[in-house]
């Protein structure tokens, strides 16, 4: 798979390198009271025997021990980092005088920007973008509380929890600095989870999240990315940050808040992100591989377990406790996960049982008793580990230090993984802080490991056919696609009529009805024997998108004498329906007799891009909201994919009689469709093809009606 997009330049890399790896650090409002600018300060002088530290505040000669200058221009070099701590209205005076002094990157801690809602203040974020872009002085912020440089103890934040973690793989980036370095920070110490980097970036007027992710896929101390996001500046990067991570096989493990009204306010008045709607990102997640938890400890595992884990070799998991209800119980969730607890081999069931001799039960789950304590539980757990069809063992006890030495033994001499549940206390330091220690993924809930593993299994089986199939582009646009865009153009109008939104859709290669436009009742009769009997006749018009709703309908019409009734019925409801409507014409259609109705629908969401829509017609999608939906454009196995995740797709295998329905054509055509929304992006609003008929297997599709709306600009 190649990289088909790279937008992050090489100076803009480097500008992130030195706010994460400084050999310098200037604070601009250091003060000597443990503040903003105070606690900045006291945390960057914990690495002053490998970082030179120069506060600057024109107040003191002296801060902390520390020489201070009264000005950026005074310092004796430009250093890598500068922190601004200095009221809002400031903040751009001090970073013209570290361009002038040739700092090489900015964390704005000044809060009083875009966040107040106040369009003078997003103005003002908006200069600070605008100016960090033209200079090449990246920033971080405004309204952070900064980052750290875990893996090298380097701490530039004014976070009041301290300058300490546990080094690990773990990347975090979160736009909330009081989330990274509050729960995330405090949470990840109590579990041994380590991180590499804990970067807040705030309101993002210049540096997002997803340049902060793009940077740690290229950091060999970083295994797995987690993130907390509000709101995406750009969704589309982000994306093209899925993409390079899939090919780099470091997972995105994120918490995107705005489930519900009530936390997408939050998150517009916290940072003025703008938050999408939460069904399509969770589809959109899992098309580009991202995996979408709920809370901060389920974040923490997670990346713990994909960090610390190999790839399942088979999705098979054993399960050994040395209690039965607690391995019942855990062989519940793992299946209500939908993982696999394959029954033991004869092999393997008979050496447990000679260890047991008449205790506990040899199976999977295993319920070994008091064994799970003793000299013998190693060889318990490799009979489990050598099933051929088992990938990860589960142990889920609270043993003193001698079973996590066990444990910990094992997983050095396994290839398969290990993950441990613990049933005690998690104040408990026998056994769990070994464990621990040694980066054993420990989880402290069934529901919560076997959610865990699932994601596991389920983000290898996406890489492995992701590397196969590759992302999704949209070919060029054709002379036909081109000249379909340009008369959609030249309508001036905001609504296409059916038969003008069927000339655009067909020209991606997507199947219509034949018919013809009739300006009168003969003309109306004249198509009708040229398809042949029966028609279907609907009258024409942009000003009348719901045409049943306006009796504008006729269907299954026999003969002329019929037509030329349907014809003057339809024209008289229009008019009265809609007086002053452009009303001069029907069109006739032919009757699609058999086959499976489907919805098929573009739209364009304000961060994710091109968006399509699919479901079964019907009470399916109206009363059971029975759709799928998937970023622009899609491979064949994405559209395989996306009709499989509707319900009502079942239909289309063959019904009460009817024939299978053509999946193939359907298939294709979404994709075609999804090509058409990517073309049209900025010259068309929504598409609605509903219904699109899926005919039986080897006959195609063919769309029945089709609505196309413009942009109003």
């Amino acid at each position: 798979m190649t990289t088909r997009m790279e937008i992050w330049t090489e100076p803009q890399m480097q500008a992130i390198h030195k706010m994460l790896n400084p050999c310098s650090i200037a604070i601009v409002g250091a003060t000597p009271r443990l503040q903003y600018g105070g606690r900045f300060l006291a945390a960057a002088l914990k690495a002053q025997d490998r970082v030179r530290v120069y506060p600057v505040n024109p107040n003191y000669d002296e801060i902390m021990g520390v020489k201070s200058y009264a000005r950026v221009a005074d310092l004796p070099e430009g250093p890598d980092l500068v922190a601004v701590v200095v009221p809002y209205d400031q903040v751009l005076d001090v970073l013209e005088a570290c361009h002038a002094k040739g700092a090489g990157s900015a964390i704005v801690i000044s809060a009083g920007f875009a966040e107040r809602g106040e369009p003078a203040r997003r103005d003002l974020q908006t200069q600070l973008g605008v100016f960090a872009r033209d200079t090449g002085l990246r920033l971080s912020g405004p309204n952070c509380l900064g980052l750290a440089n875990v893996k090298d103890d380097i701490w530039a934040t004014s976070s009041s929890r301290g300058a300490k973690g546990v080094t690990g793989p773990v990347g975090l980036v979160c736009q909330s600095g009081a989330t990274a370095f509050g729960p995330f920070l405090a949470r990840a110490a109590d579990a041994g989870v380590g991180f590499s980097y804990i970067i807040s970036t705030g309101n993002e007027a210049d540096l997002d999240c997803s340049d902060f992710a793009r940077y740690l896929l290229d950091d060999a101390a970083t295994r797995v990315i987690a993130g907390f996001v509000e709101g995406f500046k750009d969704a589309s990067k982000f994306l093209e940050v899925a993409k390079l991570a899939a090919e780099r096989g470091k997972p995105l493990v994120m918490i995107k808040i705005g489930r519900s009204e009530a936390g997408a306010r939050a998150a517009r008045s916290h940072t003025a992100a703008l938050t999408g709607a939460d069904k399509l990102y969770d589809a959109v997640f899992a098309q580009y591989g991202v995996i979408r938890v709920q809370d901060y400890d389920e974040l923490l595992e997670v990346s713990q377990l994909l960090a610390h884990s190999p790839k399942p070799e088979h999705p098979g998991v054993a399960v050994v406790s040395h209690s039965g209800g607690v391995s019942s119980l855990t062989a519940d969730m793992c299946g209500l996960a939908g993982l696999d607890l394959p029954p033991l081999s004869d092999h393997a069931r008979d050496g447990i049982d000679g260890i047991l001799k008449g205790f506990g039960w040899a199976a999977n789950p295993a319920d070994v008793t008091g064994f799970a304590n003793s000299a013998s539980f190693p060889s318990i757990m490799e009979y489990l580990l050598d099933e051929p069809k088992v990938g990860t063992l589960v142990i889920a006890s609270a043993g003193a230090d001698t079973q996590a030495e066990q444990v910990i033994g094992l997983r050095q001499r396994t290839h398969k993984g290990i993950a441990f549940l613990w049933t005690g206390s998690r104040s408990e330091t026998a056994g769990l802080a070994k464990l621990k220690h040694a980066n054993i993924p420990v989880f402290y809930t069934p529901d919560t490991l076997a959610q865990g593993l699932r994601r596991l299994l389920d983000y290898h089986a996406w890489r492995d056919r992701r590397l196969s199939d590759g992302f999704a582009e949209a070919p060029a646009l054709s002379d036909d696609q081109h000249r379909a865009i340009a008369r959609s153009r030249a309508a001036s109008r905001t609504t296409l009529s059916e038969f003008e939104s069927k000339q655009l859709i067909a020209a991606w290669g997507i199947p219509v009805t034949r018919e013809v436009l009739a300006s009168s009742a003969e003309a109306a009769v004249e198509a009708a024997e040229r398809l042949r009997y029966p028609v279907a006749l609907k009258v024409d018009s942009p000003d009348i998108p719901h045409k049943t709703e306006a009796g504008a309908v006729r269907l299954g019409v026999q003969s002329a004498e019929d037509v030329r009734r349907a014809y003057t019925e339809i024209m008289a409801s229009a008019a009265a329906h809609a007086p002053g409507a452009a009303v001069s014409r029907v069109l006739v259609q032919e009757m699609v007799m058999e086959g499976v109705e489907v919805i098929v629908g573009v739209s364009y969401d304000a961060q994710l891009g091109p968006v399509l829509l699919f479901g079964t017609g019907g009470v399916m999608v109206e009363v059971y909201d029975d759709v799928a939906v998937r970023r622009c454009p899609l491979t064949l196995s994405e559209s395989l994919a996306m009709i499989s995740d509707v319900k009502g797709a079942r239909l289309l295998k063959g019904f009460r009689g009817r024939p299978p329905a053509d999946v193939a054509a359907l298939a294709d055509t979404l994709v075609r469709v999804s090509w058409l929304a990517v073309h049209l992006a900025g010259h068309l609003a929504e598409l609605d093809i509903n219904p699109l008929m899926v005919l039986p297997a080897g006959h195609g599709v063919k769309a029945v009606d089709a609505l196309a709306l413009l942009p109003s600009t």
